[in-house]
């Protein structure tokens, strides 16, 4: 059987995730054939990668010749993982030229984006997978695997706290995320996983949501009320920045320098602005409620500026209570070696029976990124995946459900009413 081939658009930090698999791991099954980005000096990076990898030299496509590289190179499946609000843009067309799409989180990110997907789907019959690599951390498996086996019974209710802290969660402050017109704001961007596992491990869909949140902490404003008077745009050149803390200094990073800091001169992308600028429009404390169409109620909160990265979740249920509490390594995309990304520090699962002692569930934890799920996920897009009775791999369907609920929180925080879900999307 002829191996599948891959385009990919977008060659910044998440797609040497992707690339890098399928040159190494995968190449008996996957074929790599293009890529393709709006900028040539990190088209040249991805090149130089994987021919240190040892594949020779891609073709390389500006973005504007998208179709071009579809005619030329014919790939079966094109991976995109562009900044999040031109996703819609590839995946549509890719499936109109006869492709299949994996799509990086968020699927999209807003309603409208959400419902043109939705449609080339049903128009074009082509597939689309969203890659949500939390699902395969064996902590969130083994906690679907106790939900779905009854451990606690019906589920009732569920409080999920998610820490990002003073680097990881900074970064999203630093780069484009910081603008929501490109990245939906963190409810969308990186809420996506959160929402997304809350459907996977209840096996049920959000109903109503309502959401508060607000910058409190990043920005100019909250530094000056704090009491700051030293600021500068960007790190790189800036004397002001040489003892912040919060700046990225690029020149100490290779993979960033090249990616990045070599490439501004083609489209003045600076991923190393100040996380105290100006320009910020996206919130870093966010808290939604949310009714699922089980009856569960959801408590979710999100903060980006914690000493600490990680997540606690708790589920009630008719026959007791579920804990769980996670501590990741924390980083910096692209800044370093990215199977440390989203690794698992710590992890705990506690079970509190109703009429009996708790007792700590054992968890074999994996190798790799986030918390040992990447290599399970790369595996079930490029290898030979088992059967698999969590049904752990994304339609457009799981895609555009993650991000509904960030999506009505946001339709919640600018309205200040409950939003139907029902009524953003028609399936």
């Amino acid at each position: 059987m002829a191996p599948t081939r891959y385009a990919v658009v977008g060659t910044g930090g998440r797609a040497a995730f992707f690339y890098s698999a399928i040159v190494t791991d995968f190449k008996d099954t996957a074929e790599l054939v293009a890529f393709c980005d709006t900028n040539q000096t990190r088209m040249d990076v991805a090149n130089s990668r994987v021919q240190e990898l040892g594949l020779s030299p891609l073709p390389t496509f500006r973005a504007v010749d998208f179709d071009r590289m579809i005619e030329e190179t014919k790939p079966d499946t094109v991976i995109i993982t562009t900044i999040d609000r031109v996703h819609h843009r590839y995946i549509i067309r890719a499936m109109e030229l006869g492709c299949n799409v994996l799509s990086e989180k968020p699927m999209t990110v807003d309603e409208i984006k959400c419902q043109m997907i939705l449609d080339a789907v049903k128009t074009t019959n082509r597939q689309l997978r969203v890659t949500f690599n939390y699902r395969y951390a064996p902590h969130n498996t083994k906690v679907r695997e106790m939900l779905m086996d009854d451990v606690i019974g019906k589920i009732t209710s569920v409080h999920f706290e998610w820490l990002l802290n003073t680097q990881h969660g900074a970064d999203y402050f630093r780069r484009w995320h910081r603008d929501k017109r490109n990245s939906g704001g963190l409810l969308v961007h990186k809420s996506t996983h959160h929402f997304d596992l809350v459907n996977f491990w209840l096996g049920s869909h959000p109903q109503t949501v309502f959401a508060q949140g607000d910058l409190q902490f990043y920005g100019k404003e909250n530094a000056e009320i704090r009491g700051e008077t030293n600021f500068y745009s960007r790190a790189h050149g800036s004397p002001a920045a040489a003892n912040d803390p919060f700046a990225l200094h690029m020149e100490d990073h290779p993979q960033l320098k090249a990616m990045y800091l070599d490439a501004e001169h083609e489209d003045g992308y600076y991923r190393d602005q100040s996380v105290f600028g100006d320009g910020i429009n996206i919130e870093d404390t966010m808290g939604v409620l949310v009714r699922y169409q089980s009856g569960a109620i959801l408590t979710y909160s999100l903060v980006a500026y914690c000493p600490w990265e990680g997540f606690r979740v708790c589920f009630n249920g008719t026959k007791g209570r579920l804990e769980m509490d996670v501590l990741e390594q924390s980083y910096v995309n692209s800044g370093g070696d990215q199977s440390q990304e989203g690794a698992v520090a710590h992890t705990k699962i506690t079970v509190h029976p109703m009429f009996a002692p708790p007792y700590e569930v054992a968890i074999m934890e994996g190798e790799g990124g986030h918390g040992g799920g990447d290599p399970v996920l790369l595996n079930d897009l490029f290898g030979t995946p088992a059967s698999d009775r969590l049904h752990r791999a994304a339609s457009h369907v799981d895609g555009a459900m993650s991000i509904l609920t960030g999506i009505a929180a946001n339709k919640a925080m600018r309205t200040g009413q409950v939003v139907q879900v029902k009524d953003l999307v028609q399936f």
